[in-house]
């Protein structure tokens, strides 16, 4: 078992290195948002959605448990649930309980802390199949032989679709219809625009915990690439740029720094940043434009009674087959 993990966990080691090495490099300088989930990444991650500015988890989470019934007329008994970036896979339980699946296929690229939700599902699901898969759903992934002839339903809450831009957000969508494949269906959820002081103060909390979310992924270089970047000399700063409708998270260095990664020297001035993790926000028409260049079909939409947050139920487009 440990022998067949080596490759893949190499493979995740030179992505990494590769794409921050690339966005130290270019001007202006940024790093996937994909690469703050190590495992300390994660659980800060999960700290964050219990915080009380961070209301997109527990909005999500009540509407999931208001439409449960309608959500399981629509989708029906017996489709293999496949999660991209499962993470915790908190809101799941809620899913599995409405919709009596055949199998449930966790994928994310944090393999620890998803084999440990997949302990805790494993208990409170006895009968069901339960089948992780570590990976990087960002591209096309090759789902278990056991699910293969089953009808599917992608799961992809949280609107992690937001940390993506337009190109890329669309070419995610694409991978998942290639992965899910024919008949597939996708239950997906979107953050609405709202008021400025409401998304800023949900990204930038007055507990701290986002800034050190954003501040573990350059000790994460520090620890996985030999990096000596002084993360002391960097500040978290979350803003609103409504041209691009989104929520830009950025490290800015509070002092000159100059430091190494993977024996690369890298030298940043007082004053400029790293541009980290972007998180857009869609109105109703936007949000259905971008499923359908994704190669799905918008069926149904459910949002709170504030607005504040959407979850679509979409099927694959025959048209978008291809990857």
């Amino acid at each position: 078992m440990a022998r067949d993990e080596v490759p893949e966990a190499r493979g995740t080691t030179d992505a990494f290195r590769a794409d921050v090495i690339e966005g130290l490099t270019r001007r202006p300088r940024a790093i996937p948002a994909r690469w703050f989930y190590d495992r300390r990444g994660s659980e800060l991650f999960e700290a964050i959605t219990e915080l009380p500015e961070y209301y997109p988890t527990r909005t999500e989470t009540a509407l999931l448990k208001r439409i449960a019934g309608d959500l399981a007329a629509q989708v029906g008994a017996g489709r293999a649930v496949v999660e991209f970036g499962s993470g915790s896979s908190t809101k799941t339980p809620i899913l599995l309980d409405a919709i009596r699946p055949s199998a449930y296929v966790p994928i994310d690229i944090s393999g620890d802390f998803m084999r440990a939700s997949v302990r805790d599902l494993a208990a409170r699901f006895p009968r069901l199949p339960i089948i992780p898969v570590e990976a990087d759903f960002t591209a096309p992934v090759t789902l278990p032989a056991e699910i293969r002839d089953l009808p599917k339903l992608g799961f992809f809450p949280g609107s992690t679709i937001g940390n993506m831009g337009a190109f890329s957000s669309t070419d995610i969508l694409r991978a998942m219809r290639a992965s899910l494949g024919e008949g597939a269906m996708l239950l997906i959820g979107m953050d609405r625009i709202k008021q400025v002081e409401t998304l800023e103060r949900a990204y930038d909390d007055s507990a701290g915990v986002t800034a050190a979310f954003n501040l573990n992924l350059l000790e994460r270089i520090n620890r996985e690439l030999g990096g000596t970047i002084p993360v002391d000399a960097f500040r978290h700063r979350a803003v609103w740029n409504p041209e691009a409708a989104r929520i830009e998270m950025h490290l800015d260095a509070t002092r000159d720094v100059d430091f190494v990664v993977d024996d690369m020297p890298f030298a940043i001035k007082a004053g400029e940043g790293i541009h980290t993790e972007n998180s857009h926000k869609y109105g109703s028409s936007d949000a259905r434009t971008l499923l359908r260049a994704g190669g799905w079909t918008p069926i149904a939409e459910w949002t709170d009674p504030d607005d504040l947050f959407a979850i679509f139920l979409a099927k694959a487009d025959t048209i978008h087959a291809a990857w």
